[in-house]
């Protein structure tokens, strides 16, 4: 059975790409402030906010391997997509000229697997993609990631595991870590060592360091295989 293992990144749309009736929606809660200072503030923070909202956002870079073979692609938005993707190796490093490009090619890497592997995919990564798909009207050929919560099969997250589906919430002894915390508790390299987290993306895209992005993202994704490699031998099963 192959499993997929994947990440995504994604940056904030332009505010000027919402007409005015979106961005006072968008805004609402600044705009009832009266103090300058705070309004300012709070319009800051729910500008970065809006890079988690798949209606104001969208998808720059998915890293994919296959947890058997380790061999995947990085796909990655490139405004100079043609680009020398970089040495042959087992991943494949692939600048796409804008988000339906690197989606359609997501979706037909997608269609070869049976089962995914995610940290916080359930509540983060799937249901973005599905929806920033259905946007752009991207076929999704894999419709059933978000089936029954409790079940491993097709998908298997990692961040639900750890916590054994949230049991005893934040204060209890399976309280929610981030995958940094995982990876440093169970001795694997985090994705944060080069230097680079999430929150950099917004700022490499401005500065055009997609590839750097790509990169980033993959470090995830294997962090990601060896966190599911360590839940499949020591946890796996337990009720």
């Amino acid at each position: 059975m192959a499993t997929l293992v994947f990440d995504i990144e994604t940056t904030a749309q332009p505010v000027d790409n919402f007409d005015q009736t979106q961005q006072e929606y968008l805004f609402r809660e600044a705009d009832k402030l009266t103090d300058p200072v705070a309004k300012a503030a709070k319009r800051e923070e729910l500008t970065r906010f809006m890079s988690l909202w798949p209606f104001t956002s969208q998808v720059v870079c998915i890293a994919m391997l296959n947890a058997e073979t380790g061999h995947g692609k990085s796909l990655f938005v490139a405004e100079d997509f043609e680009e020398d993707a970089g040495e042959a190796g087992p991943v494949e490093f692939v600048p796409c000229a804008d988000e339906t490009e690197l989606l359609t090619a997501f979706w037909d890497a997608a269609k070869h697997f049976d089962s995914v592997v995610t940290f916080n995919g359930r509540g983060f990564d799937v249901p973005f993609i599905y929806l920033r798909s259905a946007v752009l009207n991207v076929p999704i050929t894999k419709k059933n990631w978000l089936g029954y919560r409790y079940a491993v099969e097709p998908h298997c997250d990692l961040a639900e595991q750890f916590t054994f589906y949230s049991v005893g919430g934040q204060g209890g002894a399976a309280r929610r870590f981030n995958l940094d915390f995982y990876c440093k508790s169970f001795g694997i390299e985090s994705p944060k060592s080069a230097g680079v987290t999430g929150n950099d993306v917004a700022t490499l895209m401005a500065e055009g360091k997609f590839r750097e992005i790509a990169e980033y993202c993959l470090r995830d994704v294997r962090a990601t295989v060896e966190l599911f490699k360590i839940w499949k031998e020591r946890l796996a099963g337990i009720k």
